[in-house]
């Protein structure tokens, strides 16, 4: 993957690779300048979004046909994330939600992101919003994590509900 950024976004000098606090970074290559490119991972929000007796799972669109995960979203700028989690459950699927629990934080390296897990309980009548390509209604019975990303957080969830079954390598 090529480097997010190529020059300083304070004085324009080309970025280089260099030690930081202990970590290989892009910084600066002007010695006038102390600029630092972190990449920190991006914070996401994702629901596990039970409606009725079943748990709603999305397909965005360019995913491939079989592939389903749970609504979640970036966290924008000064929202809480409990207040981006139900946000992103209105905008992907049109219900109003309310958090039943916080299940957790993961690392999602591949994607440098964070992501904040929320069960949540939706209230209304589904809608597929304009980033999905689908939706699918499972029942917890037959919900199985995947082992990537947001797949963390449902095998918590079913582990926590004592429902956890097979999982899916």
């Amino acid at each position: 993957m090529p480097p997010p950024l190529k020059f300083c976004p304070v004085c324009s000098s080309p970025l280089q690779s260099r030690l930081s606090e202990g970590r290989e970074r892009l910084a600066c290559s002007s010695e006038a300048c102390d600029y630092v490119f972190y990449d920190n991972p991006v914070p996401v929000v994702a629901a596990l979004l039970e409606h009725g007796p079943t748990v709603i799972l999305v397909r965005n669109k360019g995913w491939p046909e079989k592939w389903f995960g749970l609504v979640s979203g970036f966290l924008e700028k000064g929202e809480s994330p409990e207040d981006g989690v139900l946000r992103e459950v209105k905008e992907e699927v049109g219900l109003s939600g309310e958090i039943v629990s916080f299940i957790g934080a993961y690392a999602f390296a591949e994607m440098n992101q964070i992501i904040l897990a929320y069960h949540v309980r939706g209230h209304g009548d589904l809608v597929v919003g304009e980033e999905l390509a689908g939706i699918k209604a499972v029942p917890p019975d037959k919900l199985r994590p995947w082992p990537l990303g947001t797949g963390h957080a449902v095998r918590d969830w079913l582990a926590a509900r004592g429902s956890l079954g097979p999982t899916v390598a």
